[in-house]
This record gives structure tokens, C-alpha cells and sequence, in this order.
């Protein structure tokens, strides 16, 4: 199901690699129609890596949401699923196949964060919207105000205090 609202966009899933790839072409397109054709490679390869994440570690099951939403100069892409355990950033050695995902999220984007979330959890990054210049990058393992994964994972995130927000 995908709702639209504004300058939102949610699509639910089961994160199976065939709707990945589905996904990544919704939010590319979301973004086409939002004019924010600059933000369309690092939100998608975000999605992806979090999708993959999910697929890969989430349990019980592989269903999720995935979140856009434009609030003034910055997109934020969430993706929420029913897994209470939070994700850690490792330093994967160079021979590694994987363990890379956080880290390349943190690198991508202006901020990051985790917290949980009903019976599960919120993995989010944010871009900054074309024409603005991006904050400070925000270190590897930190998320949204600086602080470490673990304190991340007790901060509000970026959707706090957006109730009555009005985007258009």
C-alpha cells in the first residue's frame, strides 16, 4: 500500500530482494515527482541498504514500512520493522562481504539514527534538500544530535515534535 500526502510517501513490504528493487523504484520516482532529482541516488542506495539489513537480520518477520517525508530543506527516508534488536555499526575487515551497511549510511547522509519503536524499531538518515549547503557530516556510529548508536537509539529522531507540521 502506498499513501501520499503532501510531501510524505510511505509504502509497506515484506523485504524480500524482488520488492527491494520494487521499492527503490518507488522512491526514485517519489522523488522525480517531488523536483528532487539530486537526492534520488544516495535516498535509493539508502533504502536499499536498509531494506537489506532488514532482510538479512529482521525477525520474526521481514515486514516493514518505508517512510519519506520532505519538512523544509531536508528529506528523511525511515524504515521501521518489527525487530526489537537495534543494529550496531562494526568495523568490517577488509575481506568481509558485508557489515558495511550502518557505516555507509552514516557516510551518505547529513545525519543518522536508530530507535525503537513499538515492537521493533526506526532506522532513519536524512539528505539535505537541492540548493542547501549540508551541515557538519555527522561521524560513523553517530546519529542525529552527535551522540553514539547507543545513545541514538534513545533520541526522539527527527519526527519529533512534527504533529502539526504543513508541508507542501
Amino acid at each position: 500500500m502506498i499513501r501520499q500526502p503532501s510531501r510524505h510517501c510511505t509504502v509497506e513490504l515484506q523485504a524480500l530482494p524482488a520488492r527491494i528493487g520494487q521499492v527503490r523504484r518507488i522512491v526514485s520516482a517519489q522523488l522525480r515527482y517531488w523536483r528532487l532529482d539530486p537526492l534520488i541516488d544516495p535516498a535509493a542506495l539508502g533504502v536499499t541498504e536498509l531494506l537489506a539489513n532488514v532482510h538479512r537480520h529482521a525477525r520474526p518477520s521481514k515486514q516493514c514500512t518505508v517512510q519519506l517525508w520532505v519538512l523544509l530543506d531536508q528529506l528523511t527516508v525511515s524504515v521501521h520493522d518489527r525487530d526489537p534488536r537495534l543494529p550496531c555499526v562494526r568495523a568490517a575487515e577488509t575481506w568481509e562481504t558485508c557489515g558495511r551497511g550502518l557505516a555507509l549510511i552514516a557516510s551518505l547522509s547529513e545525519s543518522w539514527g536508530v530507535r525503537p519503536h513499538g515492537s521493533g524499531k526506526v532506522v532513519w538518515f536524512t539528505l539535505p534538500a537541492p540548493g542547501r549547503v549540508p551541515e557538519k557530516a555527522v561521524p560513523v556510529g553517530a546519529g542525529r544530535y552527535g551522540t553514539s548508536l547507543a545513545d541514538a537509539a534513545t533520541t526522539a529522531g527527527p519526527r519529533a515534535g512534527m504533529r502539526s507540521a504543513g508541508v507542501g
